[in-house]
C-alpha cells in the first residue's frame, strides 16, 4: 500500500468516533478490545479493525463485499476508501441500526442486505475485496467464487475458541494463495460454514 494512502486511512481511523456505532457499553468505546453490541455480537477491537482494513489494500475503485455489518464501524472504514461496499447482516436489528447510522453519517456508496452472509451476494459479484467479520469452520467456496481475479479476501477460519485470520489472494488465473496474518477470536459465521 502506498504510504500516502496508508496515512489517510490512519488519520480517518483516529478521527472515527467508535461510540457513534454503539448503543450499549459506550463507556468502553475508547478501549482497544471487542465490546458486546447485543444479540451475541461484538464490535471488534479498533486495532484489529485497522489491521484488517490495511491488509485488504483498498483501492478507490474497489467493489467490496462485507460479511457481517454488525455495528457498521468496519463498514465506515471500508466505504471511505472504496468505490462501493455491499454489506450483509443476518440480524435485522443490527442491519437496521447500522443502515440508519451510516446513512446519517452521509455515506451514499453502501448497499445493505439482510441475509445469511455465508452465501455472499451473488447478484453483485464479483468483488475486488471481501471482508468477513465472522469465523468460518472452513473456507466458504461461495465467497471464493465471488472474488475477482486479482482480488483479496480476509476471513477468520477455525473453531469457536480461536481462529487464524487468513488473507486469501486470487491471481489473474484464479489460483489462490493463503497467508495467516494473526490469531483472532470472532463470533461464528452462521449458516453453511458454522
Amino acid at each position: 500500500m502506498e504510504e500516502g494512502r496508508k496515512e489517510k486511512i490512519l488519520s480517518y481511523f483516529r478521527e472515527l468516533d467508535r461510540s457513534f456505532f454503539m448503543d450499549i457499553h459506550k463507556e468502553a468505546a475508547h478501549l482497544d478490545e471487542a465490546v458486546p453490541i447485543g444479540y451475541e455480537q461484538t464490535i471488534s477491537q479498533p486495532s484489529l479493525v485497522l489491521e484488517m482494513t490495511l491488509a485488504l489494500n483498498l483501492q478507490k475503485d474497489s467493489a467490496v463485499l462485507e460479511i457481517g455489518t454488525g455495528s457498521g464501524f468496519q463498514t465506515a472504514l471500508l466505504a471511505e476508501f472504496s468505490k462501493t461496499v455491499y454489506t450483509v447482516e443476518r440480524i435485522e436489528e443490527l442491519h437496521t441500526r447500522a443502515k440508519e447510522r451510516l446513512q446519517k453519517a452521509g455515506f451514499q456508496n453502501i448497499y445493505f442486505k439482510l441475509d445469511d452472509g455465508s452465501a455472499g451476494w451473488k447478484e453483485k459479484a464479483p468483488f475486488d475485496r471481501i471482508m468477513v467479520t465472522a469465523a468460518a469452520s472452513e473456507m466458504p467456496q461461495e465467497l471464493v467464487d465471488q472474488l475477482k481475479p486479482g482480488g483479496k479476501m480476509l476471513i477468520p477460519i477455525g473453531s469457536a475458541v480461536v481462529q487464524k485470520l487468513k488473507l486469501v489472494e486470487k491471481n489473474e488465473q484464479g489460483k489462490l494463495t493463503t497467508t495467516t496474518l494473526n490469531y483472532v477470536r470472532f463470533v461464528p459465521l452462521k449458516g453453511k460454514y458454522e
